[in-house]
Formats: C-alpha cells, sequence, structure tokens
C-alpha cells in the first residue's frame, strides 16, 4: 500500500470514530512539551481519545462530516482532535488538571513576580556563585555554604527576563513558568463551547449568582416589591413594628398583652426595690 492509500485509509477511518462520539474538540498542542501532551493523553485516555496528524489530515476528518465540518478553521499549527462521551466542561477541567512546570528561557516575559528567598543553598561554591552575581543576587560564602542573604524580587511580572537571570534561575531550581494543555473548543450536539466559556467553573458561578440574588434581593425589599423571596421579610418586620406600637400605646391585644403584663412586672419589681431601700429604720434602732 502507497503512502497516499495508507493516508485516505487513515482519514476514513476516523471520519467513522467521529460518529461514535457525542463531544468532538480541537486541541493544540504546537509549543506544548511532548511529556505534557504525552501525560494528558495517559491521564486522559479514559475520558478521551485523541487524533493526533498532521493538519491537512486533520481538516479532511473535519470536512468529512457536516456536524464537524466548521471546526477544521480551528485547526492552527500542530493540532489534534479530541474525540470524548464527557461533559464538555467536565472535559476541559480534566485537561486543565494536568500542568508541567518549566524553567525560564531569556527573553520571555515573567508571568508573576519571580522572587527569590533569603537563606542556604544546595549550590556548591565556584562558577555558580558568578552566575548568581550576574544575575544581582546578593550571594555569600558562609562556612562552605552558599547563601543568599537576603529576599529579592528578581523579576517583575511582565518583565522580560534576561540571559543572566535565566541561567541563574535554572541554577536555583526555580520554574516559574506553568504549561497546560487545553481545547479551543469543544463540540456537544449543535452547541460549540469555546475556551471562554469552558473556563467558567462551578464555584465561580455559584460565587457570581449569590451576589446577583443579594444584590436583587435588597433592591426587591427597599422598593416594597412583594414576592416569594421577600414576603418574609414584610411580614416579620411589620409584625415587629405592629408589636412595637402596641406595647408603646398599651393596646390590650393578644400577643401585647403578655408583653405588657411582663414589663408592668419588671416596673413594679423594680419599684418595689426602691420602696425597700428608701424605709426609715425604726425608732428603737435610732436610739442605740
Amino acid at each position: 500500500m502507497s503512502e497516499r492509500e495508507e493516508k485516505m485509509r487513515f482519514v476514513e477511518e476516523q471520519k467513522k470514530e467521529l460518529k461514535k462520539y457525542s463531544v468532538i474538540g480541537v486541541l493544540p498542542v504546537n509549543g506544548i512539551p511532548d511529556r505534557l501532551v504525552q501525560a494528558s493523553r495517559n491521564k486522559m485516555r479514559k475520558q478521551a481519545k485523541f487524533i493526533i496528524a498532521k493538519k491537512s489530515l486533520l481538516t479532511r476528518i473535519l470536512e468529512g462530516d457536516e456536524r464537524t465540518k466548521h471546526l477544521a478553521k480551528e485547526l492552527t499549527g500542530m493540532s489534534a482532535i479530541i474525540l470524548s462521551n464527557e461533559d464538555p466542561f467536565a472535559l476541559y477541567h480534566g485537561f486543565r488538571a494536568n500542568t508541567l512546570k518549566l524553567g525560564a528561557k531569556p527573553k520571555s516575559v515573567a508571568p508573576e513576580d519571580i522572587n527569590i528567598q533569603a537563606g542556604e543553598t544546595s549550590i556548591q561554591p565556584g562558577q555558580a556563585v558568578t552566575e548568581l552575581k550576574l544575575a544581582g543576587i546578593d550571594v555569600q560564602i558562609q562556612k562552605g555554604k552558599v547563601v543568599i542573604a537576603k529576599d529579592k524580587t528578581l523579576v517583575k511580572k511582565g518583565a522580560v527576563i534576561s540571559g543572566a537571570v535565566a541561567k541563574a534561575l535554572k541554577t536555583l531550581d526555580i520554574q516559574p513558568f506553568t504549561a497546560t494543555i487545553e481545547p479551543t473548543v469543544l463540540l456537544s450536539g449543535n452547541l460549540m463551547f469555546t475556551r471562554e466559556v469552558l473556563k467558567i467553573d462551578t464555584q465561580t458561578v455559584v460565587a457570581q449568582m449569590s451576589q446577583g440574588f443579594a444584590v436583587a434581593f435588597a433592591i426587591s425589599v427597599s422598593a416594597k416589591i412583594v414576592n416569594s423571596y421577600t414576603v418574609v421579610r414584610f411580614v416579620e418586620t411589620s409584625y415587629r413594628e405592629a408589636m412595637a406600637l402596641g406595647i408603646a400605646a398599651n393596646m390590650p391585644e393578644p400577643g401585647i398583652t403578655e408583653k405588657l403584663l411582663a414589663n408592668a412586672a419588671l416596673q413594679a419589681a423594680s419599684l418595689g426595690g426602691m420602696m425597700k431601700e428608701e424605709t426609715p429604720a425604726p425608732a428603737s434602732e435610732e436610739k442605740k
């Protein structure tokens, strides 16, 4: 079988595979370390099938199905087709959970502040000390050990990492970058979920809904809008106000009478105590 025939056979076989899955997506792997791609394939093999091939072959596979032909435009650089029967959000966050720490390269941009902590290191005295000093790190030799004298923010977020700093970070085994692999789009039935939508997680949605409900509830109460949520608050407030008015006006109504009697008992007890304190001593005691 010629190479062309093998490619055509591969395309036809994968077209049939598309029909077996409810979720189909595009996964860019350009610039992603091979070990992360392989690790993701191993961890996700029960949730997803990967089709990795040249862009031209992947394009033919997607365009061969009316349902997926519009996904072909999502293929940029090296990519893979993802097939799954999982929920799109669960599938996306499954990929996001697979990360890989990476070292800094010269001219790369710091994703966050890169901080150096003071203290002893496992570095042996020698050329490495010179490299650290060239990166602007305060290094000292104490009792034969390489010690960083004080904390320092070596690179600010968004700043370009120089060659000297990249070398120093490698020496200190600091890996400030995190590589992730994630689908750009997932098609489930007739719904297409983009990366921006898939990034939404349950906690974020619940927090936003709770905040929105609290604001809407406060507005409804302020505007005296009666609904199934505010009616309890209005009834409770009205009851408290009616009780306070009834007690203030000494109205002997059910529910108020008990309060009036309790208040009267407290006042009587207080008055009795005051009278006892003011009662004069007997005459016999005065003569003594």
